[in-house]
């Protein structure tokens, strides 16, 4: 692919400094970036590899101060990772894609599939189920019974859906991520076996979510899982049953939702966070990677720690406890002293 810097220019809205004629063919690292690469620098830690690189075109902020000249051409932006996740999906969408059915997928009569779908070798698709319009269904995937899924869907190879479950448009589901799984739900009974309870509710995913390989999104026990608009799950979480997440919130790798929580939107969560069952996690929030939940937490704030607690309170804490071995040095000291007291 060969593109020019001024075409890159008007689709990011940035303003030149260099030559806009200059011809970019792929996007690499500033460090290891050569001739025809375009780059981004936004980290001060990078920046000897600034004034060094030997990239075509580079993405800055527009009001980066340089402190020497810079050899490639530089494209000013207002927000250098939103311009650079515009750059990378125009590379990502004129990439060639293939549009055909594998004669080695096994495709029920009664499912239908939208113009320009791609379906891979032994992937298993179920009666009822309804593909839209340039879906990108990747390999050894399996679409149970009666599931439906929106337009420009991309699932990757062994992704598993299970029956009944929606998921919207311009959604993206990564290697072997399970949809739809039965939730953790058993009674015990007054000899202490457990009874599996049936799970037949289904899981609904909204339009722009992405999914990361090896995440499970449990069904409901009855009614819906629901993750709303723009969600962005890492790999490796676990979402139980019956939970909700709300629009654009996102979440790192190695946490776990227990069921029926409900989390708001906008909020940021890190890698292996835990949580309470039947609890409501509100909106707008950034929750340290390791926190345990075990309680409500309303809109707004820092939380970090376990038992959850403000960011500020959770450094206040820790200024104090770091302190606790040197603090019981000092008390076992004045309990010598006070038994030595005593016996004079």
């Amino acid at each position: 692919m060969k593109v020019k810097v001024h075409q890159i220019a008007d689709l990011i809205k940035a303003e030149v400094e260099g030559n806009p004629d200059e011809m970019i063919t792929h996007p690499d690292k500033i460090e290891t970036a050569g001739r025809g690469a375009i780059t981004f620098f936004s980290n001060p830690k990078y920046e000897k590899y600034l004034y060094s690189t030997q990239a075509a075109a580079v993405l800055i902020d527009a009001n980066y101060q340089l402190s020497k000249p810079v050899p490639a051409t530089l494209l000013r932006v207002e927000n250098v990772y939103l311009a650079l996740s515009e750059l990378f999906s125009f590379f990502d969408q004129n990439k060639p894609k293939p549009a055909e059915i594998s004669n080695q997928a096994s495709i029920h009569a009664g499912a239908t599939l939208g113009k320009d779908a791609f379906v891979g070798a032994f992937t298993v698709i179920e009666a009822d189920v309804s593909i839209g319009d340039h879906a990108q269904i990747g390999s050894q995937v399996y679409i149970g019974a009666g599931v439906h899924i929106g337009d420009h869907v991309r699932i990757h190879p062994g992704v598993k859906i299970y029956h009944g479950c929606q998921i919207g448009d311009h959604v993206v589901l990564h290697a072997n991520a399970v949809i739809g799984s039965d939730g953790f739900g058993f009674a015990q009974d007054d000899k202490g076996q457990y009874t599996k309870i049936p799970q037949i509710g289904h899981v609904e995913i909204g339009d722009y979510v992405e999914i990361g390989a090896n995440t499970v999104i449990d069904r409901a026990s009855m009614g819906k899982t629901i993750l709303h608009q723009g969600v962005k799950l890492d790999n490796l979480i676990q979402i139980g049953h019956n939970v909700v997440i709300g629009s654009n919130t996102v979440i790192a790798a190695q946490t776990g939702i227990s069921g029926s929580t409900h989390i708001g939107e906008n909020n940021q969560i890190g890698g292996q966070v835990g949580t309470a069952g039947h609890i409501s996690i509100g909106s707008n929030l950034k929750i340290g990677g390791g926190t345990g939940i075990i309680s409500d937490i309303k809109d707004g704030g820092n939380y970090f720690g376990t038992p959850a607690m403000p960011l500020k309170n959770f450094m206040r804490s820790y200024a104090i406890f770091r302190q606790l071995p040197a603090m019981d040095k000092d008390l076992h000291q004045l309990k010598k002293t006070v038994a030595e007291n005593k016996k004079r």
